[in-house]
């Protein structure tokens, strides 16, 4: 059962990363908690350089001192005890993916007929792509190669396919049981191979207009996914991206007699204030952060760096009178496009304070302590290095927070 008028989600939803050659590398790593204990933290945070040279260790630190807020169960019962878990992050932080590998995990995957209805949502994001390829180079007035062998014809036919939040209209729209236009397939597969567009995405414009990470992923995809008979596939589905409208809540069974009640919230800022105070009497927050968004734009307000869009975010979170006895996992994700981008993009053209440079140890920990130093109230924060898309990681990291739930509840009930 849902809150404030939340409803069961059914479905999936969100895109998470593109194809990265950095890869993260989950191996056991000690983690201390808000109390300066060290608990096991299985999580990514050690990962390997896809240089293949020696792998770099983020260690997890003392984050914040404990204001003495054990956790709460939300209900007891002889079926198990079971935990209200808010799920937050800015838009495109992740948390839908978040959610769908819980399912893949604790809930047998996705049926034939799920799988199925996800194919709008993975044509939506192939025509999104490029849209906002269109887009860019138009803003930025980059002509066409008189070689592109793209036509008007074949422009105004991806112009003119069009949906909105409520639904699909226009004068076209692709259903689940039709096929993805072809002619559009081409003609994206054609602008992302352009020189121009190359140089347009290695640019200092880069950071000011939108693209979802996971284009590359879906242009490499494209002859699979324009097919007549064409099924998302499990990646597919965790590398894509629906905005999250409203609450919805799902009940994961994780083992060792705990469920895990979480609510997953809508990350736009005209989501926001549908949420902030239903969850008063949640057990814990797990706040998604995009580690590699510090370059990149809101799709909403694309004058909006969005790491700070984040950071405003995490603040008032952890700062609100509704989350005082609150304790908050901060999920440090996409690692694998962090590892790449900061090759490409400096950090410190961003965060002039930051001197780490390359080290992707460094930039971690550097943006680490960028939220946790907005920590005004004290809470318990348990951090953890993340790659939403990679199944085994996220097992790993649900392991390590389960335990911790585990010893908190020991600790509320005099038992630890």
């Amino acid at each position: 059962m849902g809150v404030c008028g939340s409803k069961t989600k059914e479905g999936v939803s969100e895109r998470p990363p593109a194809h990265t050659n950095a890869t993260a590398n989950p191996k056991r790593n000690h983690l201390q908690n808000a109390n300066g204990k060290e608990t096991r933290n299985n999580d990514s945070s050690t990962f390997e350089k896809s240089d293949g040279s020696d792998n770099m260790r983020l260690d997890g630190e003392k984050q914040s001192d404990t204001n003495g807020n054990a956790l709460e169960t939300s209900s007891r019962s002889n079926k198990g005890t079971e935990f209200k878990v808010l799920l937050l992050g800015a838009g495109e932080s992740g948390k839908s993916t978040i959610i769908q590998q819980l399912k893949i995990l604790h809930q047998n995957g996705f049926s034939q007929q799920e799988l199925i209805e996800h194919k709008s949502v993975v044509y939506d994001n192939v025509l999104e792509i490029a849209k906002s390829l269109l887009e860019a180079r138009n803003k930025f007035g980059v002509p066409l190669e008189p070689s592109s062998g793209i036509t008007e014809e074949d422009i105004q036919l991806v112009e003119e396919y069009q949906y909105t939040e409520e639904g699909r209209t226009g004068n076209y729209y692709l259903a689940n049981t039709s096929q993805f236009p072809a002619q559009i397939a081409s003609t994206l597969v054609k602008l992302w191979e352009l020189p121009s567009t190359k140089e347009l995405l290695n640019s200092n414009h880069r950071s000011e207009f939108y693209l979802m990470d996971s284009a590359s992923y879906f242009v490499e995809n494209i002859d699979r996914i324009s097919q007549p008979n064409y099924i998302p596939s499990v990646q597919d589905i965790l590398r894509s991206r629906q905005k999250t409208s409203g609450i919805f809540d799902e009940v994961f069974d994780v083992g060792s007699n705990l469920k895990l009640h979480i609510y997953d919230v809508g990350g736009q800022r005209s989501e926001r204030k549908k949420w902030i105070h239903c969850f008063d009497s949640v057990t814990i927050i797990i706040f998604c952060v995009s580690l590699s968004e510090y370059d990149q734009v809101l799709l909403e307000d694309q004058s909006q760096n969005r790491f700070q869009e984040s950071l405003v975010l995490f603040e008032n979170v952890v700062n609100s009178r509704w989350f005082s006895r609150t304790s908050v996992v901060l999920f440090l994700n996409k690692i694998d496009l962090f590892a790449e981008k900061l090759q490409k993009v400096p950090l410190e053209n961003y965060f002039p304070d930051y001197t780490g440079g390359q080290d992707i140890n460094k930039a971690a920990k550097y943006i680490l302590w960028r939220f946790v130093q907005l920590n005004r109230a004290n809470l318990s924060i348990y951090p953890h290095v993340t790659q939403a898309t990679d199944t085994s990681n996220i097992k790993l990291v649900f392991a390590a927070i389960k335990e911790t739930i585990l010893e908190n509840s020991l600790k509320d009930s005099g038992v630890l």
